[in-house]
């Protein structure tokens, strides 16, 4: 969700017992958001220094403490209201699903007799739960150079592992998230907080998730942390394609075969993982009876209770996650009106996968926001990049001694005039390369924007809004009672909309990704091969073959319809066209 959308969000949804993320990526803002918070709330606040010893990991771990009491607040003053129309404690209940707590809500609401409904109350207060503050740390943003006075960082110190300090040393129970791939420095640096490991109850403090694209991606990963004892809490699994932010492809391979495998295998991967855990645990002289808990969730494009319905009860998940439709929801995110607006307007022209990021990742962004619009500007006048103002993101050193960021005015000016100089590219070859070098995007500081300018804090940030390709189904700005209810299937948000199945979705974005990664190859953008593509369009195949054989366990209306559609993206792929094949050179 970027970094600034869910800053606080916790405040505002953890009282009815919904969970949400934080990005640890950004602590000018997580400092800022925290001194706002102070004068808010009434708090004192003692700064916390850019530069000084241990900003980062200080600011981090100061406010997520900060929230940790302010939502247990929250959340002991609303189990202590009464169970009436307008309270939040009436809120909590009425925001259930269907069933378990719901239903005992219910019972309790139809009581007659004072003493027993009196008594249900009391049990229902019992069971209720404030929502968790998890956190975020995109591990491959690690950054060694402190961005205040540009001195070289500790391996310890570093812009991830500082943000698990952050994290480890605050006082809330939750969880980390990792997303972007394996970092072994940063995994391994796990082990030196002891809320990662159990207690005597095997109970943990601190619990880790994985956000991982496949199975074999959750069993290294997972035998890893569990050669360090941690244990992984939750695995989630996510569309390589069909999210919001930073899109990590897979070679063609679908959400559906993906979900199955690891439905299949869960418990062969929980013993493959649990004896490297427990002996691990051993040498620290802890130890545990049984394997801990470990949750399956899937996000990434799920867009109706009917889908929502599959994963949980055919893929055995155990929750799904919403992002991009909740941008929509101005009671969860910050979001200001005018970009509020700009994606309930948003379609297939607007959101856009990109090549914003500097990382060199693929990456969903709004086109019509004022970041997009500024950068622009900028290119039009002749001063294409930025001033590289946060410094997040400063990893390239293909033309510097010290690393800079290739969304920076610097970066972007060598690597033109290096593109300009070169003889292996023809002037159509030259104008896209010059072209995708001006499309990096100041992400890292624009994405602070929209919590800025909601907040009313000064910043020169221009609004980004790195909305999913889901986001162009949805148009009603929502309140959070509908969006939930959309959820749980008792309102549909998108009646009357033309929206294929999350799958077919899901499918279509992978024809248009390699489609577009065949004309990257053409404008040598791309070095990907032939054989590189034959097996992208042979996984899509099976894709579509297993979806026709699980058609009735996936899509509860609309059958014919699906099988239509994947018979025509079928047709479509057979006859997309792939770069010839490298000839082989005769030997001498």
């Amino acid at each position: 969700m970027g970094t600034g959308f869910t800053i606080d969000t916790c405040l505002k949804v953890a009282r009815y017992g919904i969970h949400s993320v934080i990005s640890l990526g950004d602590d000018e803002l997580i400092e800022r958001v925290r001194k706002y918070h102070c004068a808010q709330h009434g708090l004192p606040y003692k700064g916390i220094e850019g530069g000084s010893d241990g900003y980062r990991a200080r600011r981090i771990t100061a406010y997520l403490n900060q929230l940790d009491r302010l939502v247990k607040a929250q959340f002991d003053a609303v189990c202590q209201q009464p169970f009436e129309s307008g309270e939040d404690i009436y809120r909590y209940f009425e925001l259930l699903p269907e069933g378990g707590l719901k239903g005992r809500y219910r019972s309790m609401m139809e009581e007659a007799d004072p003493a027993r409904k009196n008594q249900l109350q009391c049990d229902l207060r019992r069971l209720m739960k404030a929502g968790r503050i998890d956190v975020n740390i995109m591990t491959k943003v690690d950054g060694n150079i402190d961005h205040y006075d540009n001195h070289p960082l500790e391996t310890d110190e570093t812009d991830a592992l500082s943000g698990l300090k952050g994290f480890a040393e605050s006082c809330v129970e939750s969880s980390v998230i990792f997303s972007a791939g394996m970092n072994p420095r940063l995994y391994g640096a796990i082990a030196n907080y002891p809320d990662f490991f159990p207690d005597q109850a095997g109970h943990m403090k601190k619990r880790v998730t994985l956000k991982v694209s496949d199975y074999r991606s959750a069993e290294i990963q997972g035998r890893f942390l569990a050669k360090k004892g941690i244990w992984v809490s939750e695995w989630r699994f996510e569309s390589g394609l069909n999210c919001g932010g930073h899109a990590f492809a897979t070679r063609g391979i679908l959400m559906g075969p993906i979900l199955e495998e690891f439905k299949s295998r869960r418990v062969e991967l929980v013993e493959k993982i649990y004896p490297l855990y427990e002996a691990a645990l051993k040498k620290t002289g802890r130890q545990v009876a049984e394997p801990p808990a470990s949750r399956f969730t899937v996000q990434g494009g799920v867009g109706t209770h009917a889908e929502h319905d599959a994963i949980l009860n055919y893929f055995e998940a155990d929750a799904t996650g919403w992002g991009s439709p909740l941008l929509l929801v101005p009671e969860v995110v910050r979001v200001s009106d005018k970009h509020l607006e700009k994606v309930r307007l948003a379609g297939v022209e607007e959101i856009q996968l990109t090549r914003s990021s500097p990382l060199g990742i693929p990456f969903w962004n709004l086109q019509t926001s004022d970041s997009e619009t500024e950068r622009r500007v900028r290119i039009a006048k002749g001063r294409a990049g930025s001033s590289c103002p946060h410094k997040y993101l400063k990893f390239n050193t293909e033309f510097t001694s010290k690393p800079i960021c290739r969304s920076s005015s610097a970066y972007q000016a060598l690597k033109i005039k290096e593109i300009e100089n070169r003889n292996d590219l023809d002037e159509e070859q030259k104008a896209a390369h010059v072209k995708e070098t001006n499309d990096r995007a100041c992400i890292c500081h624009d994405l602070s924007a929209a919590a800025l300018k909601v907040m009313n804090l000064a910043t020169s940030a221009k609004e980004a809004i790195c909305v999913g390709p889901n986001g162009r189904f949805f148009d009603k700005v929502s309140s959070l009672r509908e969006m939930v209810d959309h959820i749980y299937g008792r309102v549909d948000l998108l009646k009357g909309k033309n929206r294929p199945n999350m799958f077919v979705n899901e499918l279509r974005l992978y024809m248009e990704y390699m489609a577009e990664e065949v004309e990257r190859v053409r404008l040598k953008l791309s070095n990907q091969t032939h054989e590189y593509f034959e097996g992208y369009k042979l996984n899509m195949l099976e894709g579509i073959e297993y979806y026709r054989e699980q058609v009735d366990n996936l899509v509860a209306n609309g059958r014919e319809s699906f099988l239509s559609q994947l018979d025509a993206l079928s047709a479509e792929i057979d006859a997309m066209c792939l770069p010839v094949p490298l000839a082989l050179e005769t030997p001498a």
